[in-house]
């Protein structure tokens, strides 16, 4: 992670400036037992499939990423410069752990796993995506997801 006295001074600024809301201490919602939930993911981490448009900086929009995806079609399009790509380029359940939710599912500690994750090009203003997470909300409907794991970077 890039100290931020080392970031272009541009960048410092809109950090700076960035607001941070504070949410309350306590659930969203109760639901069903996580043996019996629908989980999709949701990255930040800028991949998408070999393919698609690549992101670029301050995209609000999604990509979609289909179960079953060989991580050898996904690619990392991020254009943040303090961004360590290191563990993706070794395994990339260090930030989308595609496999790790399969096995979670086997084993039935979840549900299932949804059909389609997803990932945002994260180096972006959160308030631009308001509409981009909408309507993401609800193609997971469609799909039964009632669980989502965020995966910031």
């Amino acid at each position: 992670m890039v100290l931020m006295q080392n970031l272009p001074e541009a960048s410092q600024k809109n950090l700076s400036n960035l607001e941070c809301p504070t949410f309350e201490a306590k659930p969203w919602v109760t639901g069903k037992p996580l043996s019996a939930r629908r989980v999709a993911m949701i990255s930040s981490s800028g991949i998408h499939l070999r393919d698609d448009k690549r992101f670029a900086g301050g995209e609000s929009g999604y990509r979609e990423i289909p179960d079953g995806t060989p991580a050898e079609d996904i690619i990392m399009s991020h254009v943040s410069v303090n961004y360590d790509r290191t563990g993706y380029q070794q395994d990339i359940n260090t930030i989308f752990p595609l496999d790790r939710m399969k096995e979670l599912a086997a084993d039935g500690t979840i549900g299932s796993v949804a059909k389609v994750h997803y990932s945002f090009m994260g180096a972006t203003d959160p308030r631009k995506m308001e509409d981009e997470a909408r309507a993401l909300a609800q193609r997971l409907k469609s799909d039964d997801v009632d669980s989502a794991i965020l995966l910031p970077v």
